[in-house]
């Protein structure tokens, strides 16, 4: 069953919107670029690699454009109209700059017997919440810039999702494939030691998570590391770090989490009849293809959701090489083969892809390897009508512009791949409260349900009587799935998806009520901005 966006067609726009007047209802991309101050806003980049922090700056400045004066009107105090607009300005600057960087140096003496000094980040963006948290990645390429930029997406990221955290980022310039499995421990534990010192890790403080190039088995040395040194005394100690083993504190779905979180938020947008009309296609995944850029955990995931509820992928592009089959690929062959053979090349029943993946002919594209994929280089040429930003900053400012002008749909980072940290937040209060959930209520709510089923064939019993046996009350195939109660994984499922829902409902009500049009980015940035703009607010500002 398909929405029409739901409770909002009343609005505004809505009466247009509902009688099939989209065009009418929503302003047309050159007018909604020349209302916004778009190229003014970004700051003018004219590179096809703008500095990744200052990209992300570029647009919270587009977001605080257009949510400053609303922010000023709803200031209810004794303060002048000046006063009100100088206090908003003052704490939209505050909310910009990353609070903390930490950068660390220290020896590695490698199976060889050769040293080497190892170079790692950690950057606190914001401390409006507490803890801070943000994952850690294992890459040559990472850089203060880099590790700054992903520590404010994460501040906005948790905002929109409503996710009560600071954003932090951490990375370690590795390549881990040319490094032990002894090594990286080595490493990894060093990491931790290193962040401990200086306050940068802590149940309450700073809590890591996986990126890319880590894993469960990095956040079970981190959480090992911390509790037999620092957190030696603290009940909560494995509350430092999320995405750990089950057995060491870990939580069911977090592996799949973050491509989960992509597929449902994929599904919100997809099912409404509203936006797919500006797109010219119709509702759900049934007659839709896709391309994903990185078969890696994200790309995985996603894949196999979307492969589930009836999408077709017909391409997948890794570093090493491009697959595309028209027909479609299947997700469990193309997992096992990947992991018999360590590369996606070669899969049988597919053909390599010459060129670019992500120019490729589909209906959604998914970038999901690292950042500042989609340049005005390669903007114009992309034929996928949605892009769903399963990567952090995967779209620079230009190609963002290029594809409003286009009509494409872009589903951004910030809040499409918030799955991982929104699981997080589940495991770390599991953490906290020592306990799995369902645990408690499990027997309960069977025992309940049991019961409810003995009522209505008692009731049937003494209405119509026991003629020729007893009635059988036979539950659906759905009841009968859910009889014995949620399970922890069923929670966790339910709390993720229902995130992700509320989340876009959030999104749809900014973009209609500022005329947005397609540009979910901004309305995504403009939720996060009030809501870390509130706190800051209501809680106010410490000796200044």
């Amino acid at each position: 069953m398909y929405r029409y966006l739901g409770e909002f067609v009343s609005r505004g726009a809505g009466s247009a919107l509902a009688s099939g007047c989209v065009d009418s209802a929503l302003p047309a991309s050159a007018s909604l670029l020349r209302v916004r101050h778009y190229s003014e806003a970004v700051g003018g980049q004219k590179e096809d690699d703008p500095n990744f922090f200052k990209m992300v700056e570029g647009f919270f400045d587009r977001g605080a454009s257009i949510v400053e004066d609303k922010l000023v009107e709803d200031l209810k105090n004794k303060e002048t109209e000046q006063q009100k607009r100088h206090r908003v300005r003052g704490i939209l600057k505050i909310i910009k700059p990353c609070n903390h960087i930490l950068s660390v140096s220290f020896p590695l003496k490698r199976d060889n017997g050769e040293w080497e000094v190892i170079e790692g980040y950690r950057a606190q963006h914001s401390q409006h919440r507490t803890p801070c948290k943000g994952g850690i990645r294992y890459s040559a390429d990472v850089c203060v810039d880099e590790v700054k930029a992903l520590a404010s997406l994460m501040t906005y990221k948790c905002a929109v999702v409503d996710v009560p955290f600071g954003g932090a980022k951490a990375g370690v310039k590795i390549n881990t494939r040319n490094y032990s499995d002894t090594e990286l421990e080595k490493i990894t534990r060093r990491f931790t030691l290193e962040l401990a010192k200086k306050g940068f890790i802590g149940p309450g403080i700073d809590v890591p998570a996986p990126d890319m190039s880590t894993g469960e088995r990095e956040m079970s040395w981190i959480a090992d590391t911390y509790a037999n040194t620092l957190g030696h005394n603290d009940i909560n100690a494995h509350a430092c770090v999320t995405g750990k083993p089950i057995s060491q504190g870990g939580i069911h779905g977090r592996i799949s989490a973050t491509g989960r979180g992509l597929f449902h938020g994929i599904e919100n947008f997809i099912n409404e009849a509203s936006y797919m009309s500006m797109l010219g296609l119709s509702p759900g995944f049934g007659d839709k293809t896709f391309v994903i850029q990185g078969f890696g955990n994200v790309g995985m995931h996603s894949m196999r959701y979307l492969h589930r509820y009836g999408a077709k992928c017909v391409g997948i592009g890794e570093v090493d090489g491009s697959i595309w089959n028209p027909n479609g690929i299947d997700p469990k062959e193309l997992e096992d083969y990947k992991l018999q053979h360590g590369t996606i090349v070669g899969f049988p029943n597919s053909t390599p892809y010459e060129g670019s993946i992500l120019e490729a002919d589909c209906n959604i594209l998914i970038p999901a390897a690292s950042e500042k994929q989609l340049t005005k280089a390669n903007a114009h040429k992309i034929k996928a009508k949605i892009v769903a930003e399963g990567a952090n900053g995967p779209t620079t400012p230009e190609a963002d512009k290029i594809f409003l002008e286009r009509n494409i749909m872009v589903i951004p980072d910030l809040y499409l791949n918030a799955g991982g940290v929104t699981v997080s937040y589940f495991e770390w209060l599991k953490n906290l409260n020592h306990v799995s959930y369902g645990r408690l209520t499990f027997k309960y709510e069977r025992d309940s349900n049991y019961h409810l089923l003995m009522s209505v064939q008692e009731s049937l019993e003494r209405k119509f009587g026991k003629v020729g046996g007893t009635l059988p009350v036979v539950p659906t195939e759905e009841f009968q799935a859910r009889i014995a109660g949620a399970s922890e994984k069923d929670i966790v499922h339910s709390g993720l998806a229902y995130t992700m829902e509320r989340s876009a409902r959030q999104i749809m009500r900014t973009a209609m009520k500022y005329n947005l049009g397609l540009d979910l980015r901004t309305a995504a940035y403009v939720n996060a901005i009030e809501k870390v703009f509130k706190v800051y607010n209501e809680a106010g500002l410490t000796f200044t």
